[in-house]
């Protein structure tokens, strides 16, 4: 909002801060029937992870039953999940990935 400025009769400008948007945490799930190298593909070709980044992503899903892949604004996340989905989708295979605010 403005303010009234006395003397000539001028708005000045009000300062305001504006909050940075929430970020996301994109997340795989643990199956039994997803194969690893299937899971380091995927972390390779959605998050431009290097082999060796995605094996230890892959591993952590598969010990702790879940492994963050990024952290990203809310429609990039969306936009990543679905891609994750879709792709598992056609290669029939039913890995899950996720988004929860960080």
């Amino acid at each position: 909002m403005a303010e009234k400025h006395e003397e000539g009769g001028l708005l000045a400008p009000e300062h305001t801060r504006v909050k940075p948007p929430p970020l996301y945490r994109v997340v795989l799930l643990n199956d039994d029937y997803t194969p690893m190298e299937f899971v380091v593909q995927v972390l390779q070709k959605f998050f431009a992870m290097d082999h060796e980044q995605a094996t230890r992503i892959m591993l952590k899903v598969h010990t702790e039953g879940v492994g963050v892949c990024g952290i990203y604004p809310r429609d990039i996340a969306n936009t990543k999940v679905e891609q994750v989905l879709q792709y598992a989708r056609a290669h029939q295979h039913p890995l899950q990935c996720t988004m929860e605010e960080s």
